[in-house]
Order: structure tokens, then sequence, then C-alpha cells
């Protein structure tokens, strides 16, 4: 089969592989699409893991063949394939804290070498920790591979939604409106929150009012927080919520925040950045500071009915197809976006 190959630091290669070897409680799925996630560009990037991986994760496909301990699932079946599932019983898990957990980390699908996601090819392998623990999803008739493929991704906005608890008739400022971004405005909007976004491209920010934000301002605009506090009678949003790794987007969340809100990191920074922040801030205006990082198993159920219900309109987040061959154009692009990218979807050879 053919996959993306990780050689090195912005260093893929197109190769011929082995199709995975299944155990006797495990799955091959055939990919039909997968998304490409900002996660992915950054372990592409930067010298994260050693090589040769495979990578990719929002994937959607059809099971191609079942070990022979598998009685639940068949060839033939189109499913959601989720690459990370808890163990449920450890002290993160008993706390809700599935992505800390240890075999939520290390536990993964594969389409070869070291476990990375795999989705970056014809074929990846699920392992029978996720098999029988919830990680494979049935797609049905209505719902297109392309719109599957946006469980995962749904499921780490839906989780940062969550933990910031927000409720309907509250402001939430989303800085930055690519594709995250926008999920957030079409997730806030659906649980009756009220979406502000902000973004340095006129087409993203004519694009966040057209998916649900109720305005949309030039992230430069020095004017930002008065009209932010004339948005919200002169308090400020809610909650904050970062969809870019920025500085300047942080102060700009702390200026337009209410006193007793919220912000929460959900873009990782580079882990050069340090933000310098008085502590006092925080204590005199009882500001939270909270980050959402990955999937939690708890939202699964409801991240899937939203996209399968159709809940929010996924189709209109995507803006480029990219053949998995083209891998390398498809990340250039995501880096340096054009003022249409949002969304990058890629589709196997067979």
């Amino acid at each position: 089969m053919k996959a993306q190959v990780f050689r090195g630091v912005n260093q893929l290669s197109y190769e011929e592989v082995p199709v995975p070897t299944i155990a006797p409680d495990e799955v091959l799925v055939k990919v039909a699409v997968v998304g490409l996630c900002q996660s992915d560009i950054k372990k592409i990037r930067y010298p994260l893991y050693e090589p040769p991986r495979i990578f990719g994760h929002e994937t959607a496909g059809v099971i191609s063949a079942v070990g022979e301990a598998v009685t639940s699932w068949q060839t033939g079946q189109r499913v959601v394939v989720m690459h990370h599932i808890p163990c449920m019983h450890c002290a993160y898990c008993l706390n809700d804290n599935f992505s800390m957990c240890d075999v939520y980390k290390n536990i993964t699908t594969t389409a070869g070498f070291a476990p990375s996601g795999g989705g970056f090819a014809d074929y990846v392998k699920v392992p029978g920790h996720i098999v029988r623990n919830g990680g494979l999803i049935p797609i049905p008739d209505h719902i297109s591979f392309e719109q599957a493929s946006f469980v995962e991704p749904t499921n780490c906005c839906l989780k940062a939604v969550k933990k910031a608890d927000i409720k309907p008739g509250q402001t939430v400022l989303v800085t930055g409106a690519g594709p995250i971004g926008l999920m957030f405005i079409m997730l806030v909007k659906y649980f009756g929150g009220i979406a502000i976004a902000t973004d340095l491209l006129p087409s993203r920010i004519e694009k966040a009012l057209q998916v649900g934000a109720e305005a949309a301002f030039d992230a430069r605009d020095p004017e930002l927080p008065s009209k932010i506090q004339a948005l919200t009678n002169g308090m400020g949003v809610d909650t904050a919520i970062l969809a870019v790794p920025s500085e300047k987007a942080f102060f700009q969340a702390l200026d337009c925040t209410r006193k007793g809100g919220k912000i929460l990191f959900f873009a990782e920074f580079p882990d050069q950045i340090e933000i310098p922040l008085n502590p006092n801030i925080l204590y005199r205006r009882e500001i939270d500071l909270m980050g959402s990082y990955s999937s939690s198993y708890r939202v699964q159920a409801l991240a899937t009915d939203i996209v399968f219900n159709q809940r929010i309109d996924v189709d209109a987040l995507i803006s480029d197809r990219y053949s998995l061959k083209d891998l390398s154009a498809a990340v250039e692009q995501a880096i340096a976006p054009t003022p249409e990218t949002y969304k990058i979807l890629i589709y196997p050879s067979t």
C-alpha cells in the first residue's frame, strides 16, 4: 500500500509499505478520507518524534478485515476511527482527565513503524483495546466519509466548550477564525451562546459571520476591547477561547474578558513562548485560566450526534482536497493559507 512516511523534520516520503497485519482482536480499515490537523503539521515540522512514522488521525473509512476474535464488526462497514481510547480506570480517567491517561497516550492506530495514528496511508490498523472500547463508530448511510471525518475534531472542540461551561446567552470571544475557530463559533451558537470572532484575514472575518458569529473583527483593531465592551453591556465576554497560539491574542483576550470570566487555551503554543503575567490581574479580576487538550471520551457520543445529525454544518469548513501523494503540498498550504483556506482533507491513492 501507499503511505506518507515521516522521515525527519519537514521530510515526508510517499512510499510503498506493507499492509498492516492484524492480530485476532484487531481490525483493518481502508482509509477513505483523513483530515489534516494542526497537530499533524506540528509533528511534521518540528523535532518532536523520532522517524519513521505515519501520522494522520481524523480518519473515516471501510472495514476491510477483522481478526478472528472480533465478533461485533464486519467487513464492508463504514466507520469513523478514533485513534485514542482511555483505560477508564486510572486516576486520570476517574477524574475525567482522559487525555492524560497513559493508555490513551500510548495505544493508538497505526499503518506501520511506531504507532502514530496512521491515517496518511491506504490502510490503518485498529488495536484491540480501541476496537473493544468504542473506538470504531459506524457511519450512517446519509453521512459522507468527509462529514464523518469531523467527529474527532468536533470532540476536541466540544470538550473545550464543556470545560469552559459555556451557557445559553453567554458571550464567547474566539480568537482565530481558521477551521478550528469556525467550529468553535458553530458549537457556541449551537449551545445558545453568542460568539464574537477575530482574525487577521478579511475573508475569515466574513466566514466567521457566515457560520454564526454575532460579530467579527480584525484582530489588529486597536478599538477591539471597547467594541466588545459595547457589545456586552460594558462587561466584556464571559469566556475567551484562544484558537491561535499568539501571545498578543492572549493579552487581547485578557483585555476583553469580564471580571469573573474565563480564558481557555486551546491552540498549542511553541515551547519557547513564555507569557509574562502579573498574577494580581487574575486575583483581582477573578479570571480563570484553563487549558483543553485533545478529545474526551465523555463527550464522544455527543460529538457523534452533533456531526451525524448535522447540528453544525461541517461541510462549510471544507476548503481543499488533496490526494495522499500531495500531502506535502497540503501541509504547505495549511502553513501559508490563502484567504480561502479552511479545512484540508486528504484522500488515499486507492
